[in-house]
This record gives structure tokens, C-alpha cells and sequence, in this order.
């Protein structure tokens, strides 16, 4: 029997959807800038670091900090700082792979993150998948595997930095999840960008390679920006809409990726790539409605041995 949906439910409002797209086309020239700026020579770890300081200065303006305690209370700091350095070393990944891969490529790889999420949510956060969703999660897998093809020449060390940035965020999702319900909404944006700032201020000076330009230095500080104004884009939107309804539209993000590849590197992916990322978003699309599903199954289901029965499924 299906599931009656909500028209609540159902109707998304076109100020969230475009604030999804705005925020994607964002983390779209932050990788675009982040690439230029890692093949003129600078070193991955100082352009991370620069765009995470960047990113403390701007939640500071728009969150009032200096009026605003909730940013700086904490339930637990040592849980703030590892979801912080996890968001660190998903960037610092991504920059190091952007250097000798193309942006559709490393975007493709990321967007199998939704699935390495769900698998990693049953034994860290107790929320299993049934095995419709442990199908999706293997096809996003072989979807990864075509655009890297190991053992057939095309796979480098570009593809493991993609791999490491997206169990990275991956961990930084799984962690949000479990700090949510304590800690409050500001801290969690400061800290995720403070923390990186910190413990890596002392290995700054070893890493340091100041822009010979200065388009170079408007770059660099435009990551902070395209940064944090996508993230504040993105707590607008999740304000509006829920979750669930907006989770197909970052996918369009991979529009502006290559998009941005090609009239910045001249570079356009390949069949291969094409492919694999087309398998990587059907498979995600699945699961996000897969779960759609299930929260309304549970909300009608007459008792709670139905509703488990139902996640199983």
C-alpha cells in the first residue's frame, strides 16, 4: 500500500531551492579558485588554512559574536574541535586532489558521501539501512570505481586525496548528527571553522606561500567568503524547507562544476567520469527517497514492531 504524502510535505519553496543553487555555484568557485591557486604553486595546507581564517572573521560579522554567547557555548569541546579538524581535512583533501584532477571528478567522488553516510550511521548513530539502501550504497561504490578505474593506469594519488576528503566529511556529518541535539546551532558553524585555525596556526609558517600577485591574494581571500557565505546560504535554506525536500538539488552543483572546468582549465570529463557520476547521483536520489518513504511509513505505521519493520525494508 503507498503512502499518502503530505502536500506540506511535498511543496518546497522556490526561495529554498534557489538558495541551494546559489550556495552550490559558491563551493563551486571556492574549488575553482582553491585549483587555480594550488597549479600556480601555493601549498594546499596554507590555502586551506586561509580559507577557514577568512571564514572565522565572516561568522563572526554576520552572527554578532561579539553580541551573541550561544556561538561560544559548548557542551563538549573536544567533540567541537575533532568535528572541526574532520571539516579541515575534508578541504585540505580536496584541495590536494583538485591539483591533478578535474572539478567534475573530485564533485563526483563527493557526491558518493550520502552513501558512505548511511552505511557508517548503523554502527556509529544506531540507524541501520535496510538492504534496498545497502544496494544503492553498492551501486554508488561501483560508480566510484568506474570514474577511478584502479588497475587500468587512470587511477593516482589525486583520486585517494578525493577518497580521504569524502570519509572526512563523511565523519563530519556522522559527528553533526550526534552533536546537534546538544550543542547549539552557532557554536557548531564557529567552531567547525575555528578549530582548523588553531591547531594548524603552528604549522602555518612551514606552509606559507604568499600570492606573487595580487589576483592571487583576491583569490585567496575569496575562498573564506565563497565559504562561509555558502554555508549561510544553506542554514537559510534549511530554515525554509526540510531536509529531504531539498537533498536532490546539490546535485545540480556538478552543472556549475564543469561548467567552471571548462572555461577556466579548458578541461571536460570524460565518458567515464560522465558515467560514473551518473550511476553516484541515481544512487543517492534512491536513498534520499528511500528514507522520504520510511519517515512517512513510520509517522502512519500502527504500532512501533510495524514501523522497524518497515526501516528493514
Amino acid at each position: 500500500m503507498s503512502v499518502p504524502e503530505n502536500s506540506s510535505e511535498a511543496a518546497t519553496p522556490v526561495s529554498a531551492i534557489l538558495l541551494v543553487f546559489g550556495a552550490g555555484l559558491l563551493f563551486s568557485f571556492l574549488d575553482t579558485g582553491a585549483k587555480y591557486l594550488v597549479l600556480s604553486g601555493m601549498a594546499a595546507p596554507f590555502v586551506s588554512w586561509m580559507r577557514f581564517a577568512v571564514h572565522v572573521a565572516l561568522v563572526l560579522i554576520l552572527f554578532r559574536g561579539w553580541n551573541n554567547p550561544a556561538m561560544f557555548r559548548v557542551q563538549s569541546l573536544p567533540r567541537q574541535i575533532l568535528r572541526g579538524l574532520f571539516l579541515f581535512g575534508s578541504t585540505i583533501f580536496n584541495f590536494a586532489a583538485l591539483k591533478s584532477l578535474q572539478l567534475a571528478e573530485t564533485m563526483s567522488i563527493y557526491f558518493f558521501a550520502p552513501m558512505v553516510i548511511t552505511a557508517l550511521a548503523g554502527p556509529l548513530l544506531g540507524e541501520w539501512a535496510g538492504w534496498r539502501r545497502w544496494m544503492a550504497i553498492i551501486a554508488g561504490f561501483a560508480g566510484v570505481l568506474v570514474i577511478t578505474r584502479p588497475g587500468v593506469g587512470s587511477f593516482e594519488l589525486g583520486h585517494v586525496y578525493a577518497l580521504c576528503s569524502t570519509l572526512s566529511y563523511c565523519s563530519y556529518v556522522i559527528m553533526t548528527r550526534h552533536m546537534a541535539a546538544s550543542e547549539t546551532a552557532e557554536s557548531l558553524i564557529f567552531y567547525s571553522a575555528l578549530a582548523p585555525v588553531v591547531m594548524m596556526s603552528p604549522v602555518v609558517p612551514y606552509t606559507i606561500s604568499a600570492p606573487a600577485e595580487p589576483f592571487h591574494w583576491a583569490i585567496l581571500i575569496s575562498l573564506g567568503f565563497f565559504g562561509g557565505f555558502g554555508h549561510w546560504l544553506l542554514i537559510k535554506a534549511y530554515r525554509q524547507a526540510t531536509t529531504t525536500a531539498l537533498a536532490p538539488y546539490p546535485y545540480l552543483q556538478m552543472v556549475w562544476m564543469i561548467g567552471l572546468g571548462y572555461l577556466v582549465f579548458g578541461q571536460l570529463p570524460d565518458g567515464w567520469t560522465l558515467g560514473g557520476a551518473a550511476i553516484i547521483v541515481a544512487s543517492g536520489l534512491y536513498i534520499v527517497h528511500r528514507e522520504h518513504r520510511l519517515r512517512l511509513a513510520s509517522r502512519t505505521a500502527p504500532n512501533t514492531e510495524d514501523a522497524e519493520l518497515a526501516k528493514k525494508l
